[in-house]
């Protein structure tokens, strides 16, 4: 393309152009790149074959990994599912506004744009697809920012998964997400979209996976349920994937891939090295670290692994670098491109912090913690212990006596930072009405359905 014609592309979407280079990438893009999330439910940090999984196959996930960056500090900041989905799309630490613990039902603050919205603001057809869980009742996702969302068919009494079909019959949930992405691409194809996966899948009761599904994998237990959940839902991404291909907008679609917190630990879930997840023993380093991908070829380097400590707050800083925008002044997040494509070393946040519930008065306290370098600080009824996650990631050697000057130093930052926050909101102490309103039936639902819902 010469350049009169370049500049003619940029003035016509309005960016100026964005350029991508590393080394031997210099990749020039008219337009806005597509952005992709991937949120899945209960999703282990060794659940996946990239991240060393031997009895449930991944192809597909792990091919994101081959071609793009597997990132192995991840974290969620704000355990379990409502605050973890909260924090993601709002990019911050949620207790900002006041939510500690679960608080379904507590409203998003109207001044801070969601990631949708964000979005949605920047030029982009916005999607949704799967579980919500999010805001209060007035706030589901065509009221935060969403332009297109699956409608949640009708499930079969007593079960999950399994969905009634319009012709009567009877199908799995998670196949029919593949349907949706499918057809979310083939719709908005020649435009540039921010698509959110958040599936169903592999929250409990995973006993309703097909056959077929768990015939392909070695697990055996209560855990081959599980490996049908999850075969699942690495069919519906390569569904995905294929589709991308299929219209050539592979290389211009920035596809992130992690979960909302740790594995249900009654599913037999695989969190190795780490251990603990969702369930009893939720203090424990498995239920906060996930495995993340993040894949965008011809943009980031395929097959490496980012080893720097970064976290779900920072998918909207990424967005947002990604649409050209100014992130907002609120968020909390760190742009991770310049991390994945080596132009900056080390850690995206030099300390993360964790605090499930009220920090002043609570009477009960979920998770008190800090990362920062190799080190994990937590409080236990009987104190705070310090643990070396590089050398004991199963966190069984206390050291907090015999390096008490870093448990000083970070009990000092991990209290400075919880003296900024807010009380929390006490009517939002209980678990809410479940989050914001979502449209039920079949196809999708539009703007137009908010007064129906």
């Amino acid at each position: 393309m010469d350049r009169r014609n370049f500049l003619k592309g940029c003035a016509a979407v309005g960016l100026g152009g964005l350029v991508f280079s590393n080394r031997n990438m210099d990749v020039r893009i008219e337009g806005k790149p597509n952005v992709i999330i991937i949120f899945i439910d209960d999703l282990a940090y060794g659940e996946l074959g990239a991240f060393g999984c031997p009895d449930i196959p991944t192809p597909h996930m792990d091919s994101l990994a081959a071609n793009g960056v597997k990132c192995t500090n991840s974290y969620i900041t704000n355990p379990p599912c409502s605050p973890s989905r909260c924090c993601l799309m709002t990019g911050m630490y949620i207790q900002r506004f006041g939510k500690y613990g679960m608080a379904r039902g507590l409203p998003i603050p109207k001044y801070h744009r969601t990631m949708a919205e964000f979005m949605r603001d920047a030029g982009y057809v916005t999607g949704h697809i799967g579980k919500w869980d999010i805001g209060s009742r007035e706030q589901g996702p065509l009221d935060r920012g969403f332009c297109q969302v699956s409608r949640k068919p009708p499930i079969v009494t007593g079960k999950r998964y399994i969905y009634i079909k319009q012709d009567e019959s009877e199908g799995f949930l998670t196949d029919l997400d593949g349907e949706y992405l499918v057809e979310f691409v083939e719709n908005n194809k020649d435009k540039p979209f921010f698509l959110y996966y958040s599936p169903f899948a592999i929250h409990e009761p995973n006993s309703e996976s097909p056959e077929h599904y768990r015939a392909r994998s070695t697990a055996t237990g209560v855990r081959r349920a599980l490996a049908g959940n999850l075969i699942a839902l690495d069919d519906a991404v390569g569904r995905l994937l294929t589709t991308l291909r299929k219209h050539d907008l592979e290389n211009n679609t920035l596809i992130l891939l992690t979960g909302d917190n740790g594995g249900s630990l009654t599913s037999d879930c695989r969190p190795d090295p780490y251990r603990g997840g969702k369930g009893a023993g939720t203090i424990y380093e498995g239920w906060v670290h996930t495995p993340t991908i993040i894949s965008w070829p011809g943009h980031i380097p395929n097959g490496r692994t980012y080893e720097g400590i970064m976290c779900t707050m920072d998918f909207y800083a990424t967005a947002a670098a990604v649409a050209a925008r100014p992130l907002p002044q609120q968020c909390d997040g760190k742009n991770l491109l310049p991390y994945l494509r080596g132009e900056k070393t080390g850690d995206a946040h030099e300390e993360l912090y964790w605090c499930n519930d009220d920090p002043k008065d609570a009477p009960r306290r979920w998770l008190k913690a800090m990362r920062w370098k190799q080190w994990r600080l937590i409080k236990y009824d009987d104190g705070w212990r310090l643990f070396d996650l590089k050398v004991d990631p199963r966190e069984e050697q206390n050291l907090a006596e015999e390096h008490s000057n870093v448990v000083s130093d970070m009990r000092k930052r991990y209290d400075a930072w919880v003296a900024t926050l807010p009380a929390v909101i006490p009517w939002a102490k209980g678990d809410g009405d479940g989050g914001g309103r979502t449209p039920d039936g079949y196809g999708w639902a539009t703007d137009a359905d908010k007064e129906t819902l």
